[in-house]
């Protein structure tokens, strides 16, 4: 479907994702033509295969890193306009393969998109940016959807025949455009959409206090990421609230919603959706345990909730909880990366997010209760820390770890993996950061009761 008039090349040059840097005339299967946007191409490129001038600074850690919340430049990634434009053109040129739909509108009336490419049996949710200060996701997401469309590879071929990508882009919108973790949202509006809820409590994810430098004393928002129920049909109730982390959500932020909707749908559709990929960022100031003059490039991780045979409240959910799939999936993400690292060795520094979560309000969560494996992407460095330094990168490493995963369930090679190497995968070494409290990655973690470290 076409999402409106298309806007001229030179009208979103600036500012645009790795994705959108591709000129409009690109054919499928075609290489991007030498533009002046040729030192940013999209993380599919082979140009990026090979190690780069920049990654020897991104690896090298420094004492003098800090994630003290700063503003930092950002107009590389791609806003929602933007993003309209970029999907709009990914339609146009794949000739169909790729059908983009709105899907939902978030608190501030902004639209929220899928795009769906493939027509296999085997369902892959990925979202992006359900932080709105978590970027890189987006593009690698927008990149992962053009080549699946356009390219006339047998690999693309063989993804479009197995598996259907449904992908939901930047899913908190109005969070992405104030550059900040929550969302636009005030506890009378969500009363007013669920009148049993007036006279009870704000929620705990509520924020409305300055944090992380973002003043949501004048603009509160909710952390949407803890909004949801493994129950996909839960209605909230009064007494459900302040609730906390290791308690279900309740769906009252329509970005949630809008998610657990398409979710619903496809299980209508398919039955099951194979699996959910979220993806996300950490502290910039992580560094691999066993070198800690490397800083990590990104964590993965397939466990979010306690074992459903272990814990009555979940037990309904026991039947179709799978989390050796799980760590099959992650298996496949690591094993692309470190293949990768081979050419190009900053790919490789991987690690374990931390372990021994139990987070059913999660996205991931109540989706792996629901019978889905699950995947968590944690790429270095939120916006106020890092900013839209080494974008180009952690695009790329985004992306090759996502195309081990789809090819791995494309082939089916993913059931031959072995899940004891999921633990295996180092686990994610301190913080060297001279700001460690200020993380908001560890301090969501503590709030849930993980040690950190």
């Amino acid at each position: 479907m076409r999402l409106r008039a298309r806007t001229t090349r030179s009208t979103v040059a600036v500012g645009l994702g790795t994705a959108a840097l591709l000129a409009v005339t690109t054919l499928p299967g075609s290489a991007a033509p030498p533009s002046a946007s040729a030192d940013a191409p999209p993380a599919w490129s082979s140009s990026l295969a090979a190690a780069q001038p920049s990654d020897a600074a991104f690896a090298a850690a420094a004492p003098t890193c800090s994630d003290t919340p700063r503003k930092l430049p950002i107009n590389e990634f791609t806003d929602h306009r933007e993003l309209a434009v970029e999907l709009d053109r990914i339609e146009e040129v794949s000739g169909g393969a790729v059908d983009v739909e709105q899907v939902g509108r978030s608190n501030r009336g902004r639209e929220i998109w899928s795009a769906r490419v493939g027509t296999g049996e085997k369902v892959v949710l990925m979202t992006s940016e359900i932080h709105g200060n978590e970027k890189v996701g987006t593009d690698a997401l927008v990149d992962l959807v053009e080549w699946m469309g356009t390219s006339t590879t047998p690999k693309a071929q063989r993804w479009r025949d197995e598996l259907t990508l449904v992908a939901i882009p930047k899913m908190n919108p109005d969070g992405a455009e104030l550059d900040r973790r929550g969302n636009d949202q005030t506890w009378a509006e969500v009363q007013a959409r669920h009148p049993q809820l007036r006279g009870a409590e704000p929620s705990w994810n509520y924020y409305d206090t300055p944090r992380t430098g973002d003043d949501y004393g004048s603009a509160p928002g909710f952390d949407t990421n803890r909004d949801y129920n493994p129950d996909l049909s839960y209605v909230p109730q009064p007494e459900d609230f302040p609730g906390s982390s290791e308690e279900a959500g309740w769906y009252v932020t329509p970005e949630a919603s809008t998610v657990r909707d398409v979710y619903r749908g496809l299980q209508a559709e398919f039955g099951e959706v194979d699996t959910y990929v979220d993806l996300h960022h950490q502290g910039a100031c992580y560094v691999m345990p066993d070198d800690p003059e490397q800083f990590v490039t990104l964590s993965i991780s397939g466990q979010f909730v306690a074992d459903p045979s272990t814990k009555p409240e979940y037990a309904e959910y026991a039947e179709g909880y799978d989390l050796e799939y799980s760590k099959q999936l992650n298996v496949a993400v690591n094993q692309a990366l470190q293949k990768a690292a081979e050419r190009r060795p900053v790919l490789g520094n991987v690690t374990l997010y931390p372990q021994g979560l139990d987070l059913p309000g999660t996205g991931l969560g109540s989706f792996q209760l629901n019978g889905s494996g699950a995947v968590l992407f944690e790429i270095r460095g939120q916006t106020q820390s890092l900013g839209q330094q080494y974008r180009a990168m952690l695009t790329r490493a985004t992306y090759v770890g996502l195309d081990g995963l789809m090819t791995s369930v494309a082939t089916g090679r993913v059931a031959d993996l072995d899940p004891a190497e999921y633990d295996a995968i180092p686990p994610r070494g301190p913080s060297i950061g001279s700001a460690e409290q200020a993380d908001e990655d560890a301090r969501v973690l503590r709030s849930a009761g993980v040690d950190v470290g």
